[in-house]
């Protein structure tokens, strides 16, 4: 279906000062080309200015059959007919024969024409540039990105390199070079497109897009740089014939049409026409390099049943389209080579199809014409075709795919547009007598017009059906006064800006006769495209431009916030896009739901939710904010909790807020949630008494409960910032656990991330503690977490944040008058990260050890986590650095450091010259199994070396002396408890152990 408007995207028209009949006219660079009907010459206006005054004229060699201009270059191709001969013509330089120089050169192409040289100078001429080819060309087309020629002949198809070669510093030679010819077979091309290495070939009933991969790097250089194809592309030899099997019922006398077809992508190497390439550049480096890829086939069944023949069913105005993203202001040649959206159209006399070929391959919009159409021409913004007596004028999408190539945001509640699907539109049928021929350059169109006398009633019927489909039409075109019967018109397209404003005022129309009718959004979101078409392009008017587009994502978004269909969810990212603040948004929603009852919509209220939850948007003033608590409160006053607890409802009426509130706990069962509000509130109005009873009205864990269904109540965000709310500030002061509780189990149910919940304790503690210090609050904080969590990432993030607390705080030993919520030992009966103290902790520092409480609670923590599962100790080994050994409280820390990093020679050596009476009760908690063997290769030695050393009291080590050889005496035979004897005369005080030692050994 298509939508029929009546807008005037037409400006004006003027008429090119022709002398003869046109035979065939192109267009490009700001000139118009007119090749006299059945004659040898070509003459240019200049259709930038009013008048459309002559540029040049110039001969051709022969009868012209076919001309294209390419803009890169600025250079004229033909085929042309002499003496019963074809041949492939390229006019470059022709703008000199503006200046009445008649001077021309011919050549062969790859021959430049050293005889203009005279003296060392190069002259200023016109050249024709003979291209010799094989076979007789048909049709030609030129890339719009790198100047390249595609030549089609009958079974082939040529494709030819721009190169530019420098003459002086002033003038610059345009030359060509044969690149690749790519044979064909299972079709006959009656018209081509080429662009950025896409290729399409068309012919009465069939179309067939392939890809020549890395062609963009061969022709995009000023001189040839190519790269060398295989001659097994895809797979393909030249003996492949149309997989499609022959109908047995063909034969001389039938011919069975082929049915419908249409593959895209991978599946298109199966459409039965072969491709090979053979490669005639000049480089042959990178021959393996070139491959073709298909991309896209359609195949169409002709209907004969309404009588058409097949001259009325043919194919016709083939195009490859780019389009480019990101900055237009950037126009670099290497921006330029990469198109960011590639388009295909062609299209029968009733229907015209588009199709995106990069990333997906799919049809992105069908026309249907309401008459025959002649040719078509697509551009960015529209679509123009011609039948016989109309031009008509379609809307196109190509804005609104590029928009989601460019930006990975679109359709997300951040941006949105209009669908690429979306029905497409004919924004103006005019008429014209007797169309012959279509072509545009930029923002100009031009016609050819021929009136037929012996048609003129079939016009008037045409002229009656026009005006019956109720379109606006211009006067009729009658023919000059000169009396001939063709015009040859350039037709300027209004500005963006003219025609934008034209569409928003039309839509009024629709949404004064019917507000729910679908026909406004799709027309403002036509005018949105149109927008968003000229933003991907230089222009001068940008700045306006963007305004305007803001202007047209706020009308959209007020459509949508009216909508209550399931597209009203457009409205949050249409009205952020508008850059219009959350006030301006409810003041536009209110004058529009004025009323005893007012209707607020859908999407109106789905934009209010998302922004206060998102916290995007701006701090509401006392009067904005209680409307927005008038209007949850009337339209779904389930939200009110949430409401009320956002950052930017601050400057709301807390008495207000508490009825409606009150309100709506009256209408339902009770909430744990609306408790907390109300409570909340009661604070913001200082009532103590009404918020300790809302408070007693739950137990503590029920509050965690209603604190993770609202994390408001505790939590605001500004920006990366985090602000603990006035509840969470009374907490701190009155229910420190449940505020630790209520934000373990936020991080637990994703609601804060740890990083967040960091920042909120030291906000929430900063006026109390030193700026330097961790708050005791986020210590506790990470000991309940540790409790809590079971992700690994956030268990060892959190035990090096304890294990550094706890060694800064044994270290500084300062006095904290703040309670830890949980002592060590309630860590290690409910924590399985902390682990039973080792019983050699208990000797080394004891309860009563000289350190206050505090720190004798951090000592343990720490001690605790060294003797837990978990705690990778070498992560904290640089950590140990700031805590000095020199008492016994470093020193147990170190002991554990050590023994866990398996370094228990070096800490039973420290242990006896530090703590001697621990060294038993050390051993054998930590030497046995593998090591064992310490006993009496480190233990046993030390202990007779010190034993023997020491002058003073010396029965601490001979205590452990004689219970180490309680030991190896179990575990050695009395062989090898005799080696481990010394040789000093002391051997009497050993001879018991010994005699233990064989007295066991005979038992066994």
């Amino acid at each position: 279906m298509v939508h029929v408007y009546n807008c005037h995207p037409f400006a004006s028209q003027r008429i090119v000062p022709a002398a003869q009949e046109p035979g065939l006219v192109c267009c490009g660079g700001g000139a118009l080309f007119v090749v006299s009907a059945g004659g040898c010459k070509i003459e240019a206006y200049h259709i930038q200015q009013e008048e459309c005054p002559l540029i040049c004229r110039f001969s051709t060699m022969g009868i012209v059959h076919r001309i294209v201009y390419s803009q890169i270059g600025d250079y004229l191709v033909t085929i042309e007919e002499k003496n019963g001969a074809t041949y492939l013509r390229a006019y470059t330089n022709w703008r000199y024969q503006a200046a009445e120089k008649k001077r021309v050169g011919v050549r062969l192409l790859g021959h430049l024409m050293r005889g203009s040289v005279h003296h060392g100078i190069p002259k200023e001429q016109m050249e024709i540039v003979e291209m010799p080819l094989s076979e007789t060309p048909l049709c030609i087309a030129c890339c719009s990105i790198t100047g390249a020629l595609l030549v089609a002949c009958a079974k082939s198809l040529v494709l030819f390199g721009l190169k530019r070669q420098s003459l002086s510093d002033q003038l610059n030679a345009l030359d060509f070079e044969r690149l690749l010819i790519l044979y064909v077979s299972g079709l006959s091309p009656l018209q081509v497109a080429l662009c950025g290495g896409y290729v399409a070939l068309q012919t009465e009933l069939e179309v067939l897009v392939v890809k020549l991969e890395n062609l963009e790097k061969t022709c995009a250089s000023d001189e040839v740089h190519t790269q060398l194809p295989r001659d097994d592309a895809a797979g393909i030899t030249e003996n492949d014939v149309k997989k499609e099997p022959q109908s047995p019922l063909e034969s001389d006398d039938f011919f069975v049409f082929p049915k419908h077809l249409e593959m895209l992508g991978e599946k298109t190497k199966d459409c039965g026409v072969s491709l090979s390439l053979e490669w005639t550049g000049m480089e042959t480096e990178a021959s393996n390099s070139m491959e073709v890829t298909y991309i896209l086939y359609r195949r169409f069944a002709p209907d004969f049943f309404q009588g058409c023949s097949v001259e009325e069913t043919r194919l016709h105005s083939l195009q490859l389209h780019p389009m480019y993203t990101g900055n237009p202001d950037l126009s670099s040649d290497a921006e330029k080579s990469a198109p960011a959206c590639m388009f295909c159209f062609f299209s029968l006399p009733n229907a015209g199809y588009m199709y995106s070929l990069i990333n997906t391959v799919e049809l992105i919009s069908t026309y249907q014409y309401p008459e025959k159409a002649r040719q078509a021409v697509l551009c960015d913004q529209f679509l123009h075709v011609i039948t016989q007596n109309s031009l008509q004028c379609f809307s196109v999408r190509c804005s609104a795919v590029a928009a989601r190539v460019e930006d990975p945001y679109i359709d997300t509640t951040m941006k949105a547009c209009p669908p690429f699907t979306m029905e497409v539109s004919a924004l103006r049928i005019q008429l014209f007598i007797g169309l012959k021929s279509l072509c545009h350059d930029g923002n100009r169109i031009v016609l050819l017009t021929a009136a037929d006398v012996e048609t003129k009633e079939e016009i008037e019927r045409a002229t009656r059906r026009s005006i019956s489909r109720k379109t606006s039409v211009s006067k009729l075109k009658e023919p000059s006064e000169t009396g001939h019967g063709w015009n040859l018109y350039v037709i300027s397209t209004v500005s963006t800006l003219q025609l934008y404003r034209e569409m928003v005022e039309y839509s009024k129309r629709y949404e004064q006769t019917s507000p729910a009718s679908q026909n406004c959004i799709h027309l403002l979101s036509e005018a949105h495209l149109l927008l968003r078409a000229s933003l991907l392009y230089p222009t001068t008017d940008r700045a306006k431009i963007q305004e305007a587009f803001q202007e047209s994502c706020a009308q959209l978004a007020d459509c949508f916030s009216r909508q209550d269909e399931r597209d009203c969810h457009l409205a949050l990212p249409y009205y952020k896009m508008s850059g219009l603040s959350v006030t301006e948004v409810l003041q536009r929603n209110m004058a529009i739901c004025k009323g005893p009852v007012p209707n607020y919509g859908k999407g109106f209220l789905f934009f209010l939710k998302h922004s206060l939850y998102e916290e995007t948007m701006e701090e509401l003033n006392e009067e904005t904010a209680n409307t927005v608590l008038e209007i949850f409160s009337k339209a779904e006053p389930g939200q009110l909790p949430y409401v009320v607890s956002s950052s930017f409802m601050k400057n709301a009426n807390p008495a207000c807020a508490r009825a409606h509130l009150e309100q709506l706990e009256l209408g339902g069962a009770p909430s744990v949630t609306v408790t907390l509000c109300k409570a909340a509130q009661a604070l913001r109005l200082g009532d103590l008494d009404y918020y300790q009873q809302q408070m007693d009205r739950h137990a503590e864990m029920l509050q965690v409960y209603g604190f993770i269904e609202e994390p408001k109540l505790l939590v605001h965000h500004r920006g990366k910032s985090v602000v603990p709310t006035q509840l969470a500030q009374h907490l701190r002061d009155t229910q420190d656990g449940l505020l630790v509780a209520a934000i373990v189990a936020l991080h637990e149910n994703s609601k804060v991330k740890l990083e967040e919940a960091e920042l909120f304790f030291q906000e929430l503690c900063k006026d109390g503690t030193e700026p330097q210090s961790i708050p005791q609050l986020l210590v506790d904080f990470w000991e309940a977490l540790l409790v809590a969590s079971s992700q690994e990432s956030i268990i060892q993030e959190l035990l090096f944040h304890l294990t550094s607390v706890y060694i800064e705080r044994i270290t500084c030993r300062e006095h904290s008058a703040i309670k830890a919520l949980k002592s060590a030992e309630d860590l290690i009966n409910s924590c399985s990260h902390y682990g039973p103290l080792f019983p050699w902790l208990s000797i080394l520092t004891p309860a009563q050890f000289n350190i206050t409480h505090d720190h004798q609670e951090d000592l343990q923590k720490l001690q605790s986590l060294l003797c837990g599962p978990t705690l990778d100790v070498s992560s904290i080994v640089p950590l140990l650095e700031q805590l000095p050994d020199v008492d016994n409280a470093g020193l147990s820390v170190h002991m554990l450091c050590a023994t866990r990093l398996g370094q228990h020679e070096s800490a039973i050596e420290k242990l006896l010259d530090r703590c001697p009476q621990a060294i038993i009760s050390y051993a054998n908690h930590e030497l046995h199994g593998k090591k064992m063997a310490l006993w009496w290769q480190k233990l046993f030695p030390e202990l007779c070396e010190r034993t023997r050393l020491s002058s003073g009291d010396n029965s601490v080590l001979i205590a452990a002396l004689k219970d180490t050889l309680v030991v190896v005496a179990m575990e050695l035979n009395p062989l090898e408890f005799l080696d481990l004897l010394p040789d000093d005369g002391t051997a009497h005080f050993f001879l018991p152990h010994l005699l233990k030692c064989s007295q066991r050994h005979l038992l066994t």
